[in-house]
């Protein structure tokens, strides 16, 4: 931690992991109230950290995630995902999702999946550039050899 970021980057890790599990990732976690309208929420808190989701849509969707640490925000990460085919069950694809963004992280930074996930057809790719400080990346879901899904996402500290 320095004072360009008041947040440590194994502190934020743990958090991140802790709070991605508790949320979307997880399909028996509540939503939250709807910050905006016709949003999804999340939230989530531990000791003097708070996260915050908040994405629009269904089959493609569009988001946001805001940690704050005593109320002030410093970090976030902005997201974009969509299935590819119209034939394509929607639910099928982001029950997958969800099941691959509960894996252990590994090497990956904790922001979306690990860097593979697989269960018999099915196949979740994360490929990310950067650490927890500024990063961008991209999530791919295939069945069977055919891409099904895709989603980019950036972020980083903010001050």
């Amino acid at each position: 931690m320095d004072a360009a970021n008041p947040l440590d980057l194994q502190e934020l890790t743990r958090f991140l992991d802790a709070a991605n599990k508790s949320t979307y990732a997880n399909k028996d976690a509540a939503k939250a109230p709807s910050s905006r309208p016709r949003s999804d929420d999340y939230h989530f808190e531990q000791g003097n950290l708070t996260y915050h989701d908040t994405y629009f849509g269904g089959r493609d969707f569009i988001g946001g995630e805001i940690v704050y640490k005593s109320g002030t925000p410093v970090w976030g990460m902005n997201y974009y995902g969509y299935i590819l085919d119209p034939a394509t069950s929607e639910k099928e694809v982001y029950n997958f999702l969800r099941k691959a963004l509960m894996q252990p992280h590994g090497s990956v930074i904790p922001v979306r999946g690990p860097s593979v996930h697989q269960e018999g057809g099915w196949l979740y790719r994360n490929a990310v550039d950067g650490e927890l400080d500024r990063f961008g990346g991209a999530e791919e879901i295939s069945l069977n050899g055919k891409s099904l899904y895709r989603a980019t996402y950036h972020g980083g500290f903010i001050d």
